[in-house]
């Protein structure tokens, strides 16, 4: 298991990630038709992700997905949405992570 940097910010501390059998499952809230996709940090407990997409016929769901597989070094059939399928916050569940190599792979991310 990967331990977090000690320069890591404290604002990862404050993203609630809980682990789940080889899984973690985590927060979000999208902003959608920003201009441009990445990771902005936590707001509230949650995951704060900004994606170029409209959240129209699932394609803003479909460039999260993306994103966030991109972002932590998985593949996309690993990044699922529990809950918020039409919603700006959701539940996310990442297969073959642990909470601390995601918060890892978000901090390097931020821009």
């Amino acid at each position: 298991m990967s331990k977090l940097p000690k320069d890591l910010p404290g604002e990862w501390d404050r993203l609630e990630i809980s682990d789940r059998a080889g899984a973690v499952r985590f927060s979000v809230h999208v902003r959608p038709r920003s201009s441009r996709s990445t990771v902005v940090g936590v707001r509230e407990g949650a995951l704060d992700v900004a994606l170029t997409s409209p959240p129209a016929e699932g394609a803003a769901n479909d460039e999260l997905r993306k994103l966030l597989a991109k972002v932590l070094e998985v593949s996309r059939r690993d990044v699922n949405i529990i809950v918020g399928i039409a919603s700006r916050s959701k539940l996310i569940e990442v297969n073959g992570i642990t909470p601390d190599l995601a918060k890892e792979c978000f901090s390097k991310a931020k821009r």
